[in-house]
């Protein structure tokens, strides 16, 4: 049986990014462990063929597109899905079309997009939904953070999109708030990728080649801050965590593949704090999702403000003092640290107070890692229990 599965995955421009493939990954592989073929839906479908080994379809077309454009091509698509209009031959989403006469599932895969601020991503996520339910195939939309800027009429189409659908899953406490404030209600669990690497998986995995030490990665998102001097705070906090903890691996969740490559996106952000630190660091390449998990797994301290390291680390039991930029990140990352027990979130404008923090979350690791271990048999059976749904919703 083939479940169309939609993620935020395909590189481009040879550019990796590790979270949003590691939540794709693992909705892969939990539904190929219960018997169902996924097919993915990918802005580069021969490179994630070849990476996940499943088939895959372009995307819909709303990439590059404004809000009025996209509304306009959503209603093109409904249309077309109603009868009343056609597709020309070479659209992208003819593929799409024809993939789901014969889906027994949609599954909107995990993913922090669905917000105003990106709003093509609204309209495909939602678009597809309807797609699906015109066809009569259930949707499945799991591993969301929903908002917190979602303004009319975007509330509006995500909500519909919760209300079709047969399982709706989030990932932290305000998300679920938010589906509550629609009358609606959602599974609220962890988020899908946080076990990637962890217990069996993690000898097919191998180990990872740099072990210890204090694990930098870092997002340019700095919500309209001086870059120069969040930059230099940051700088401060990782020769502080180097003389604390020991050595500082910097690895980029959104990086280039080849490490030979120069330096661009979150790589080139940790360059410009490597030059402004006066002790020694390590450059890390990107490499896999699981070689990141693997990478954190094996660290005593993440520092970071990206997500997914957050979600790797904190099962693990490593501890992690994350850095937000705005509402939006501090509930991500709040919510990734609040299952397992942890509470290290810190805003930008707080750095100055860092170095004291880093101290306080070093002392407290025996504590981290004891918590973050007697919860994980319980959030992992609730993952399990979650993806058996999944896969029952095709079958029924």
């Amino acid at each position: 049986m083939s479940v169309l599965i939609i993620g935020d995955v395909g590189v481009l421009d040879g550019m990796f990014h590790i979270g949003d493939e590691a939540m794709f990954e693992v909705a892969v592989g939990e539904l190929a462990q219960r018997g169902l073929s996924g097919i993915g839906v990918s802005s580069n479908p021969p490179e994630t063929a070849a990476r996940y080994g499943i088939p895959a379809l372009p995307r819909l077309g709303f990439a590059g597109l404004d809000r009025a454009e996209a509304a306009r091509r959503a209603d093109h698509l409904l249309a077309v899905a109603a009868g009343s209009a056609e597709l020309s031959p070479d659209d992208p989403a003819v593929e799409v079309f024809k993939a789901l006469e014969a889906a027994r599932l949609l599954v909107n895969a995990g993913g922090g997009n669905l917000a105003t601020r990106w709003h093509s991503h609204v309209f495909e996520r939602t678009t597809l939904a309807r797609l699906a339910r015109a066809q009569g195939v259930p949707v499945v939309v799991t591993g969301q953070t929903l908002g917190p800027d979602l303004d009319a009429p975007d509330d509006a189409v995500v909500a519909r999109m919760l209300r079709e659908a047969v399982l709706v899953g989030v990932r932290e406490p305000d998300t679920a708030a938010l589906v509550d404030s629609w009358g609606l209600s959602a599974t609220l669990n962890v988020d899908d990728a946080s076990f990637l690497g962890l217990g069996a998986e993690e000898e097919e995995a191998g180990e990872s080649a740099s072990r210890g030490g204090v694990v930098v990665s870092l997002s340019g998102w700095f919500a309209g801050r001086p870059a120069d001097q969040v930059e230099q705070h940051i700088a401060e906090l990782a020769d502080a965590a180097a003389r604390t903890v020991g050595r500082v691996l910097f690895h980029a969740h959104f990086g280039p593949l080849d490490p030979a490559a120069p330096a661009r996106g979150d790589a080139a952000l940790h360059e410009r704090i490597r030059q402004r630190m006066s002790e020694p660091s390590t450059v890390i390449p990107t490499g896999t999702s699981r070689e990141a998990a693997a990478l954190v797994h094996g660290a005593d301290l993440l520092i970071t403000g990206r997500y997914h390291p957050a979600v790797f680390a904190a099962p693990a039991g490593t501890p992690v003092l994350a850095l937000s930029a705005d509402r939006y990140t501090r509930i991500k990352l709040g919510g990734a640290l609040g299952h397992w027990g942890q509470t290290g979130v810190l805003d930008l404008d707080e750095l100055p107070d860092a170095p004291r923090r880093l101290e306080t979350l070093v002392a407290d690791t025996a504590a981290i890692r004891d918590e973050a271990a007697a919860r994980l048999p319980r959030l992992r059976a609730a993952s399990r229990q979650w993806w058996d749904r999944v896969a029952a919703s095709a079958r029924n």
